[in-house]
């Protein structure tokens, strides 16, 4: 069995037969589809992994040998870290560092919990508001607040990706956003 140490982005993307990409699995998860022939390594990561008799190079994308069906999710789930990354960590009013979240009209008044109503914010802004609605403040948002879409999202959630799986990932549409 190889030496398998955590590495810097330790993560690698897994692709299907077809090159579409599934999920992000660890580094040792990657090497044992490599090693079982479940999987072919496309690109390569930094570093060597060594066994007694072998050495593998890190794998950072990996295609499976056999189609695996998925259904997907159509939708990406809400959380506190995806919103700071659709946001960029950025505060949606004064564009300042993201310290909170907030809802644009305010739970208290009916407003939901949802991609299209919460948007991150600094702490001064978010007490700022409090339970109004920017309009009533006289403020405007720098971005419509919107469900995150594209394969990179369903695929990394609110990971960094790697820069060598941007052959496989559309990463434009995430940029386009933030």
């Amino acid at each position: 069995m190889p030496d398998i140490r955590p590495t810097a982005g330790s993560g690698a993307l897994v692709l299907n037969a077809t090159y579409e990409p599934l999920c992000v699995v660890s580094v040792r998860r990657a090497a044992i589809l490599v090693l079982s022939a479940k999987a072919i390594c496309v690109a390569d990561g930094e570093g060597i992994l060594h066994s007694a008799r072998n050495a593998l190079p890190v794998p950072s994308v990996v295609r499976l040998t056999r189609f695996v069906r998925v259904p997907y999710r159509t939708h990406v789930g809400l959380s506190r870290r995806a919103i700071f990354a659709r946001d960029g960590w950025r505060c949606a009013y004064c564009r300042g560092p993201a310290e909170t979240i907030d809802h644009v009209f305010p739970r208290s008044r009916g407003g939901r919990h949802a991609w299209e109503n919460v948007v991150a914010a600094c702490a001064r802004c978010n007490h700022t508001k409090g339970d109004k609605t920017p309009a009533e403040l006289g403020w405007r948002l720098h971005a419509l607040p919107a469900a995150p879409k594209g394969t990179a999202w369903r695929v990394l959630g609110h990971r960094a990706p790697d820069p060598r799986w941007a052959d496989w990932l559309d990463l434009r549409e995430p940029e386009a956003a933030a």
